[in-house]
């Protein structure tokens, strides 16, 4: 029953920065570890950046020292810090606590590198 709402996608030239955020509905967010999830056509989708209720960060490979997940407990938002964009970042990206909740994805948010 969680509601998750992405914001922040759009094109983006390759080397170009953007910043996503989430904004959660749901009750006891301050204790859920959450995440960043992306998903381009045809392929699965992947758990980019996730962060613990304390702060705690964790990277995927392909995006370590590029992206930067944060939190702000009091407003229930998540944001993911988008440096040095590749094409190959191109995709739809989601929030959603880690382990996700099945029935709470959202929309999500397009973001295409492309010149």
């Amino acid at each position: 029953q969680v509601q998750l709402v992405e914001s922040g996608g759009g094109l983006v030239q390759p080397g170009g920065s953007l910043r996503l955020s989430c904004a959660a509905s749901g009750s006891m967010f301050r204790l859920q570890r959450m995440g960043w999830y992306r998903q381009a056509p045809g392929k699965q989708r992947e758990l980019v950046a996730a962060i613990s209720s304390g702060g705690n960060t964790n990277y995927a490979d392909s995006v370590r020292g590029r992206f930067y997940i944060s939190r702000d407990n009091a407003k229930n938002t998540v944001r993911l810090q988008m440096n040095s964009l590749k094409p190959e970042d191109t995709a739809v990206y989601y929030c959603n606590k880690v382990p996700p909740w099945v029935d709470s994805w959202g929309q999500g948010a397009q973001v295409t590198v492309s010149s």
